[in-house]
């Protein structure tokens, strides 16, 4: 079982920072993540490090070489001290060998991505061979040691039929001397690439589509094979046999049979595979570990094999009779500070408005701090490792109550002002703030909110449960029971307490739908639910408004609606009225209005002197009382408005206090607008506007929101990260002051984000016994290497190991890209001729739309492109550099045609690689469409679905009943589709039956349903579909609409949820709702096998044939 201790470690030096920093503000006793531990760690070498990554013995079997925090090491086989060959804060990775043992090449991201390096196997300088903004990772080097062999997507070539995308890389070689572009020697995927001696054949892994690299015991057709390549003769053999993860392969000394990692046993093991006349003969499994993976084979001359375990390296020497432990000690020590003071000006991920008018509370990097509104003076109210969330104020706005997360379930805690009022005001400038806990017990208690009197903190329970917690008896009572709603994502569900803490309004689902309506419950714990919407569409976000005259809600009633995952439907802002006279009165003129507001007036002016001349000095500091509501609901349905003059893509939404304004946020296509709308005038106003790019990933991890200040002046807007004050009257925009300093202590964070990781899949996995695994087993495993591990790329993988033990899809830990300081090459939109060996680049194709398409000049085939702004392609130059970060920019490309034996220049504009890819994929679909065209003599129509989204779905709309709508049959292809959520509405346009032709005067129009495919279709689909693209294909088949050609579909139809860290760049996948068929089956891990079976062969790719679609030719033009 796992014991806290074992990750503990990795956070004692955070804890003892923040025991220090508030144990003596702790009157009632804050509850922390563990004991601290202030014993000082030993000086020193560190003996048995763990996380020891990618070794790889030496040629002659001396020495090893390995990753560990960031850095390639070699040790000697015996063991003893490692030598580093690498420092910086770059992250290397996967060291090999050069065959006299005197080189090592490894990955390097010093320039924002993996490039390949090769130095000294002494140490030294290292140099760079690699400058294309591509992961590019080194596999082995040529046998005569001057090239090394490296993965890299770029474009593939311009024959192969591949679908170009990252996930399916290329192979390249490159003289150690660097220079001159990468040459491709396999157009297809060849992971763990390695010649023979005679350098005619090539030992490789495979890769077939989208999962996970670090998944374990998969049984699929995704799974990776090892094949031999033949360059001779362009064939490949496929060498493994089992239907499951078979990686790594290497020769063995004579070549007579391969060692690799096979997972038949059930673990990750080695085996070696004879090889009789290059063909696979039996294979033997050699070692015998259980539950956990071997990793990283590699082989000396003399056939000692060395691989990774649990953390550490073994050895497993000719003749021995089991491995051997390499005990290592790591003398350099980590470079990085333990803390790092970081400001922050963004990442903020929620904000709330003092009641004081004074100031807000916003959280960053997960800890919550206050400043004032109009200086900016900040106050950090908590500091730990963890997160906290869900902040909000008090009603005198001298308490906070949030949820935070120390090494325990969430829990809820509150933090107050120490020093009376009249010192201490406000938190931006209190001295000392009271932690306490509010409920820790072993429920997900989260999303805490004050009663309107602060006697009370409503809160959600296991994400779902309504619960009030009454502060000073400290028992909690139910109000909306946790069945009657699902959270698909932490922080989803919703409620609001009543002005007079009475009610709530909360959202619940339509029963048998997952569709939400918005509910009136009471707040005393009856749990008597009005349902108050009553309708079929989504009903969000119900709001008090008007001090409890009537409530705000958004809808997708009339908005424009889309199909499949991210679907970017619209929505309205609608209003309700809970008394007949707060409806009547929204209904009265400008007019009528405007003479009742005067009466109103002048009526207060005089009760206000009345009361001011019976109320004594005493009662000046008197609690304001509070009215109960008055709500109706008889005929309350007849009380809505809604509120938008049109629809859109509302993200939030306020109504200022005396109802007039309305306030809302709205995606537009480039960001976000603020808009401002008078209602009885029906005065549209957009106050402010910013973009806000997808690519931000601010823009995913932070959600964007209003919050509107007491005097109803300024909105606070939040949106990618950032905080902006936008004043209500004119718009007048400035960002929001603040300072949130933090003393970062990563490790420590790391160790929190781990825990959070484990926890959060063992609480929302789609099955509850975690597909039968010992979640609590492996948490111990894994939890063990946070003390060694220094960076976020190590966390990354560790987590995904760790999650792949699963053997789940959607599952795994990803680091998003910093474009920052990061190269970003820019492209030119054409394939080069590899053969051509003299100066300048010889053009072999010019990509449609892309930039050397321009009216000024005629660029074709052939052409050789001399210099680029200026600087002269020699043969020997590595032409790449020229164009970094040059997307959009005017460059000066100076060509020769030999043809005409001219020379001119042409002024073009790069685009970056995405950019590219876009090209590329438009010129696979097309090369397949005109292919069908050419072999059905233009019976046949072909339409690609790229993804399980609305946007692919209108464009196969478009090109079915456009483009191909008069074939007599569709050739849907699927293939590398990686999902969304599309799975119904395709099935069903592809399912159309034809009952009622329209025939005005004997002329057809068509047939109803006429916005279906109502003749024959089949279905193209393989290894590469993943998510959504397998549930398709399975209903296809489920519903016998046609049939299913290509490789089997493995079982991934899993809904999951990419949660960002508090660490934005790191995001990982929670598989949590599964679909079942009415067999009981989940999709999950059930294989769609095809009606007609074929695959398409790597060496039939490389000659740019596409087998599978000529089959399904085939098949179609004999119905």
């Amino acid at each position: 079982m796992y014991k806290p201790a074992l990750f503990v470690v990795a956070i004692r030096k955070a804890v003892l920072r923040l025991r220090i920093a508030i144990i003596a503000l702790t009157p009632l006793g804050f509850s922390l993540p563990a004991t601290a531990d202030t014993s000082f760690p030993p000086l020193g070498a560190e003996d048995e490090p763990l996380w020891l990554r990618y070794p790889s013995i030496s040629p002659d079997g001396m020495r090893i070489a390995f990753s560990f925090r960031g850095h390639i090491f070699t040790v000697p086989v015996a063991g003893g001290l490692a030598i580093p060959l690498t420092a910086g804060a770059a992250h290397d990775s996967s060291p090999v060998w050069s065959p006299d043992g005197k080189l090592i090449a490894f990955a390097s991201d010093r320039y924002g991505h993996y490039d390949v390096f090769v130095t000294s196997s002494q140490g030294g300088a290292a140099r760079r061979l690699t400058t294309y903004s591509a992961d590019a990772i080194p596999t082995s080097f040529t046998p005569d040691g001057q090239y090394v062999l490296f993965n890299e997507y770029r474009m593939g070539s311009a024959q192969s039929s591949l679908f170009p995308v990252k996930i399916l890389p290329q192979l390249y070689k490159i003289s150690i001397q660097g220079g001159r572009a990468a040459e491709m020697l396999l157009t297809t995927p060849a992971l763990h690439a390695q010649y023979d001696r005679e350098g005619h054949r090539i030992l490789y892994e495979d890769s077939k589509g989208y999962e996970d690299p670090w998944r374990k015991h998969e049984t699929f057709s995704v799974a990776p094979d090892i094949w031999l390549y033949d360059a001779r003769n362009g064939d490949h053999t496929k060498l493994s046999s089992f239907q499951g993860e078979n990686r790594n392969p290497v020769w063995s000394p004579d070549e007579g049979s391969i060692f690799f990692l096979n997972e038949q046993s059930g673990s990750f093991n080695v085996w070696r595979l004879s090889l009789i006349n290059g063909q696979p003969g039996p294979a033997q499994q050699l070692t015998t570990f259980q539950r956990n993976p071997v990793r990283f084979l590699s082989i000396a001359n003399n056939g000692d094999l060395c691989f990774g375990y649990d953390g550490e390296i073994y050895t497993f020497p000719v003749g021995a009779a089991q491995p051997q432990k390499v005990s290592i000690q790591i003398g350099l020590s980590d470079s990085a500070a333990a803390t790092q003071l970081r400001n922050f000006t963004d990442n903020v991920t929620e904000i709330a408005l003092s009641p004081t008018g004074k100031e807000f509370a916003f959280v960053v990097r997960g800890d919550i701090y206050v400043a004032s509104i109009d200086q900016g003076e900040t106050k950090r109210i908590t500091n730990t490792p963890g997160q906290e969330r869900s902040v909000s104020f008090s009603p005198d706005g001298r308490r906070l109550v949030f949820a935070a997360e120390y090494a325990k379930p969430w829990g809820l805690y509150e933090a107050a002002i120490s020093q009376p009022k009249e010192k201490e005001p406000y938190f931006f400038n209190s001295t000392v703030i009271d932690i306490h806990p509010v409920l820790e017990n072993d429920q997900e208690n989260f999303q805490p909110r004050y009663s309107p009197d602060g006697k009370e903190v409503a809160y959600l329970e296991n994400r779902t449960t309504l619960k009030v917690l009454n502060l000073e008896t400290k028992q909690s009572r139910t109000i909306l029971p946790g069945y009657l709603n699902y959270s698909y994502e932490d922080g989803d569900q919703w409620f609001d307490w009543s002005p007079d803490g009475k009610w709530f309004l909360t959202n619940f689902l339509t029963p048998g739908r997952w569709a939400s309506q918005a509910g009136l419950v009471d707040a005393g714990g009856q749990q008597q639910l009005t349902n108050l919407t009553k309708s079929g569409y989504d009903n969000l976000l119900p709001r008090w408004m008007m001090d409890g005259k009537s409530m705000i809600w958004f809808s997708d009633k009339y908005g424009l609606h889309g199909d499949g995952g991210a679907a970017k439907s619209q929505q309205d802002v609608y209003e309700m009225f809970f008394t007949q006279e707060a409806y009547d009165r929204s209904k009265l003129s400008k007019a009528e209005y405007d003479i009742l507001t005067e009466a109103e007036a002048e009526q207060k002016k005089k009760k206000d002197t009345e009361k001011k001349d019976q109320t004594k000095e005493t009662d000046a500091n008197a609690p304001k009382k509070i009215e109960p509501l008055a709500i109706d609901l008889n005929n309350i349905e007849d009380r809505i408005d809604r509120l938008t003059l049109g629809s859109s893509q509302i993200a939030d939404g306020l109504l200022t206090n005396d109802g007039e304004t309305l306030l809302y946020l709205a995606r537009s296509e480039k960001g976000y607008e603020l808009w401002s709308l008078k209602l009885r005038e029906s005065e549209l106003k957009r106050l402010w506007g910013t973009e806000a790019p997808k690519s931000s990933p601010h823009e995913e991890s932070s959600p964007a929101m209003i919050r509107l200040d007491k005097e109803n002046k300024n909105v606070f807007v939040l949106v990618a990260g950032k905080i902006t004050k936008v004043g209500v009257a004119d718009g007048k925009a400035e960002p929001a002051k603040f300072n949130a300093a933090k003393e970062l202590d990563a490790a420590a964070e790391r160790a929190c984000m781990f825990e959070h990781m484990w926890r959060q899949m063992k609480e929302k996995f789609y099955v509850k016994d975690m597909n039968g695994v010992d979640w609590d087993y492996y948490k111990s495993v894994y939890a063990k290497f946070l003390p060694y591990i220094s960076d976020d790329r190590d966390l990354s993988e560790m987590a995904s190991e760790m999650l792949g033990e699963l053997n789940a899809s959607h599952t795994g830990c990803k680091l998003l890209p910093d474009p920052q300081n990061a190269d970003a090459t820019a492209v030119l939109g054409a394939f080069f001729d590899s053969n051509y060996q003299g100066p300048g680049l010889k053009i072999q194709e010019v990509i449609e739309k892309g930039p050397l398409v321009t009216a000024s000049a005629t660029i074709q085939a052939g052409m050789i492109i001399e210099k680029i702004n200026g600087v002269t392609i020699d043969p020997g130059i590595d032409y790449i550099p020229l164009l970094n970060h040059r997307a959009g920019q005017p460059t000066l490309l100076s060509i020769f045609d030999p043809a005409k034996n001219v020379r001119f220049d042409v002024t073009v504009k790069p685009i970056s690689t995405a950019e590219q890819d876009e090209l590329l994929y438009q010129r696979w679909v097309k090369q397949r469409r005109e292919l069908v065209d050419k072999l059905s003599n233009h019976a046949l129509g072909y339409i690609h679905v790229r993804g399980m989204n609305d946007e692919s779905y209108r464009e196969a709309y478009s090109e079915a009943l456009g483009r191909e709508s008069k074939k007599k049959a569709l050739i849907v292809d699927t293939r590398f589709n990686g999902g969304g959520n599309l799975h119904d509405a395709l099935a069903v346009f592809l399912n159309g039956k034809p009952y009622l032709e329209f025939l005005p005067r004997g002329q057809s129009l068509g047939w109803e349903p006429d916005e279906r495919w109502h003749r024959t279709s089949l279905v193209l689909a393989g290894e590469s579909n993943y998510s959504d693209a397998h549930l398709f294909p399975w209903v296809y088949q489920h519903f016998d609409i046609g049939k299913l050609v290509g490789m089997p579909v493995p079982g991934t139809g899993t809904a999951v949820w990419w949660e960002f860290l508090q660490d934005p760049r790191l995001i990982f996948g929670i598989p949590e709702v599964g679909f079942r068929d009415e067999k009981g089956r989940f999709m999950e891990k059930t294989q769609v096998e095809p009606d007609v079976k074929i695959r398409n062969d790597a060496k039939s790719i490389a000659e740019g044939k596409d087998p599978q679609l000529e089959k399904a030719v085939e098949i179609l033009m004999q119905d």
